[in-house]
C-alpha cells in the first residue's frame, strides 16, 4: 500500500517508516497538515492509507480527519497518538479515523492494523481502469484487452483488479494472499503462482511483472 503519515515526531515517524517498509508499503512522511496536504494533492496514484498523529504544529489530527470525510475522501485513517482515553478514542473515531492506536505502541500490532486497513473496502469504487491495451470495467467485473472480452475467474479477477488499484506498486505476495484468500490461505502462494500464469496468458505476458522475493506489480 501508499501510506501517508502525518506525524511530527521524527524519531515516531522514522520507526513506522522502517516497521511497514518491511511489509512492502511505500511511505511519505509528513510533519505538518499543510504538507500532508500538499503531498495528497500532488501524489498519484492516491494513497491508500493514511496514519494520522493528533498534536500537530499547525492543527489536529482529528480536526484534518473531519475535513477528509467532509471532502468526500475515503482513504482508511490509523490514529497514533498518546492521548488514548475512552473518550479521546470516540471522538477520534467519530471525526472519521477507522482505527486507533496509543503511544507507546508495539511494532508488530502496528503492521496488523495497517494490514488491515488494506483489507477494508473503499466506500467508492472507480468505474473502469485503464492499463495499456487492458481495461477493467470494475462495478461489472469484465477485463478487456482492447475491444475484446476476456473471462476470469473470481480470484483471477480479484487479483488483477488489487494489481491494477495499485497500478506502478509491488503488491507482497502476502498481501494477494490476505485479501484475495482471507480464512482460506493453506497453499495459496502456490496458486497464486499459477494464477498469475494464468492472467499473463489472458491478458499479455508483460501485463504482471514478478519482482523477486517481494510481489507483484502492473506497470
Amino acid at each position: 500500500m501508499h501510506v501517508l503519515v502525518l506525524e511530527d515526531h521524527l524519531e515516531v515517524a522514522d520507526l513506522v517508516t522502517r516497521s511497514l517498509e518491511k511489509d512492502g508499503h511505500q511511505l511519505a512522511v509528513a510533519g505538518t497538515v499543510a504538507d500532508a496536504e500538499a503531498l495528497l494533492s500532488a501524489t498519484e496514484p492516491a494513497f491508500d492509507a493514511a496514519i494520522v498523529d493528533l498534536g500537530l504544529p499547525d492543527g489536529s489530527g482529528t480536526a484534518w480527519c473531519k475535513a477528509l470525510r467532509a471532502r468526500g475522501l475515503t482513504l482508511p485513517i490509523l490514529v497514533l497518538t498518546a492521548q488514548s482515553s475512552v473518550a479521546n478514542r470516540v471522538l477520534v473515531l467519530d471525526a472519521g479515523a477507522d482505527d486507533f492506536l496509543g503511544k507507546p505502541f508495539a511494532v508488530a500490532e502496528l503492521r496488523a492494523r495497517v494490514r488491515a486497513l488494506g483489507r477494508r473496502a473503499p466506500l467508492t469504487q472507480p468505474v473502469s481502469l485503464s492499463l495499456g491495451e487492458v481495461r477493467l470495467e470494475v462495478s461489472a467485473k469484465r477485463a478487456y484487452v482492447g475491444d475484446r472480452e476476456v473471462p476470469l475467474t473470481a480470484r483471477e479477477w480479484d487479483i488483477v483488479q488489487l494489481l491494477g488499484k495499485r497500478r506502478g506498486r509491488v503488491v507482497m505476495r502476502t498481501e494477494i494472499v490476505e485479501q484475495v484468500w482471507r480464512h482460506d490461505a493453506a497453499g495459496a502462494e502456490a496458486s497464486l503462482e499459477v494464477l498469475v500464469g494464468r492472467i499473463r496468458k489472458k491478458l499479455g505476458a508483460s501485463f504482471v511483472r514478478t519482482v523477486r522475493g517481494e510481489g507483484y506489480v502492473v506497470d
